[in-house]
């Protein structure tokens, strides 16, 4: 069993090198709507696939040590009035998910449940673009669910789908989850394939893969940097990087949290809608909207029975690392295939 393999690991990396960085055993626990996510016999994160809620996501996001960097809230598709007064209200935007604010004219990226909450009080996010219909990803089916004495694996297939539950495409989410004494790391792989016609990724800001920090991550406290020495939101936002680090003080530790776009991912290196109120997203699709040049057009077609694929990792912190050692924490991740 693996649990006797890791032990075998154990003591071979003792005899060899007692100062090695040891992997982590993860383990999976199912449930009808979830799937929690234990690494090193301590909480991770959970995965969410609830039939009410508009798209999957992780939640929350640990360090080894126990710090949430993620957002609390929202778990269903509630929010109290304290949480509506906060910066960056957003409710849509989970913990960690992938999704776009237009796929053939219909937005994946808000989540039409949360209209009710603005109308409640919340200040609606000032915006120009047009209003589009809300649609919703359906879990077709859970295709792996592995655990192992270095890591453990996700993948689960939806189907996108527009207001009257009519079929846009497909989507595969593959997640690979590892730890060690010092980082959580997960591997992110999203597939989306059009079926019987194609699917048009349109140019608007609001995606794509995202990742929404814990409040006292965000502004003023915030600290963005990226691979290019970039830092703060007007250096990073609508840029190019390889990564973006987020790192600051949550609940009096110091911790982290770094983004890595992956060289076989679409348009790398991606653009990010990285914001100082807590939002680390990248988006490969912004180029008109983030350059606010109406030449630019960063649409993209996906032929009929083709597929797009995008590849992340994200490394979730205690204490801080240097430029440098987030530079070759990069340079590892692109030394793999990045397919987990």
């Amino acid at each position: 069993m693996w649990f006797i393999e890791r032990l075998i690991r154990v003591a071979l990396a003792v005899g060899l090198a007692s100062t090695a960085v040891m992997a982590a055993p993860v383990e999976l626990k199912r449930a009808e709507d979830r799937i929690e996510v234990m690494a090193g016999g301590k909480p991770f994160t959970t995965y969410y696939f609830f039939k009410d809620v508009a798209k999957a996501y992780l939640m929350p996001l640990r360090t080894p040590s126990g710090v949430i960097v993620s957002r609390p809230f929202p778990v269903f598709n509630d929010v109290s009035m304290a949480d509506r007064k906060l910066p960056g209200f957003e409710p849509h935007q989970r913990p960690l998910y992938f999704s776009h604010g237009d796929i053939d004219g219909v937005d994946f990226w808000s989540e039409a449940v949360f209209s009710s909450a603005y109308a409640a009080g919340a200040k609606q996010p000032a915006t120009s673009r047009p209003v589009r219909a809300h649609g919703h990803m359906t879990l077709i089916k859970l295709e792996e669910v592995r655990e192992g004495p270095d890591s453990g694996t996700i993948r689960a297939r939806f189907s996108l789908e527009d207001p009257n539950n009519r079929v846009l495409g497909e989507e595969t989410q593959t997640y690979t989850f590892r730890g060690d004494d010092r980082t959580r790391t997960i591997d992110c792989e999203y597939v989306l394939s059009a079926l019987g016609n194609a699917i048009v990724f349109g140019d608007t800001k609001e995606g794509t893969f995202a990742v929404r920090l814990n409040a006292d991550l965000g502004t003023p406290h915030d600290h963005m940097l990226n691979s290019r020495g970039a830092v703060g939101e007007p250096a990073i936002w609508g840029k190019p990087a390889d990564w973006v680090n987020y790192s600051g003080t949550v609940s009096g530790k110091t911790v982290g949290v770094v983004a890595c776009d992956h060289p076989s991912s679409f348009r790398h290196p991606t653009t990010w809608h990285a914001r100082a109120y807590g939002l680390l997203a990248a988006n490969p699709f912004a180029a008109r909207e983030f350059t606010s040049d109406d030449k630019q057009d960063g649409s993209w077609t996906v032929p009929e029975r083709k597929t797009i694929t995008f590849r992340y990792r994200v490394v979730i912190y205690d204490g801080e690392f240097t430029p440098a050692q987030l530079a070759d924490m990069y340079k590892q991740y692109a030394a793999t295939d990045g397919t987990h």
